[in-house]
């Protein structure tokens, strides 16, 4: 079992910025991919950000350049550093943690406000 917190959500302004964290316990050995989704009111969940273990990062278009996906392997943390924030990032965000095995798991969404 993976368990997965996440952290860092609140009310910004627009312009403003904020650092996502999720932090991972138990056995994450076999770890492939780590991603960020969204999902902003009325709407369906949806892909933000995600990378591998390697390194590899993927963006959805509406936030590259703004926002950038890291992990702290020694801490077993990915993080998510949202820079410029817009009206329309407002959305629980969702940290998961998928596996070669084909197996992920989801953390429990943090909220995130953009608003003057």
């Amino acid at each position: 079992q993976v368990q997965l917190v996440e952290s860092g959500g609140g009310l910004v302004q627009p312009g403003g910025s904020l650092r996502l964290s999720c932090q991972a316990s138990g056995n994450i050995f076999g770890t492939s991919t780590m991603g960020w989704y969204r999902q902003a009111p009325g709407k369906q969940r949806e892909l933000t950000a995600t990378i591998t273990r390697r390194g590899s990062t993927t963006y959805v278009e509406s936030v590259k350049g703004r926002f950038t996906i890291s992990t702290d392997n020694a801490k077993n943390t990915v993080y998510l550093q949202m820079n410029s924030l817009k009206a329309e990032d407002t959305a629980v965000y969702y940290c998961n943690w998928g596996f070669y095995s084909g197996m992920d798991y989801w953390g429990k969404g943090t909220l995130v406000t953009v608003s003057s």
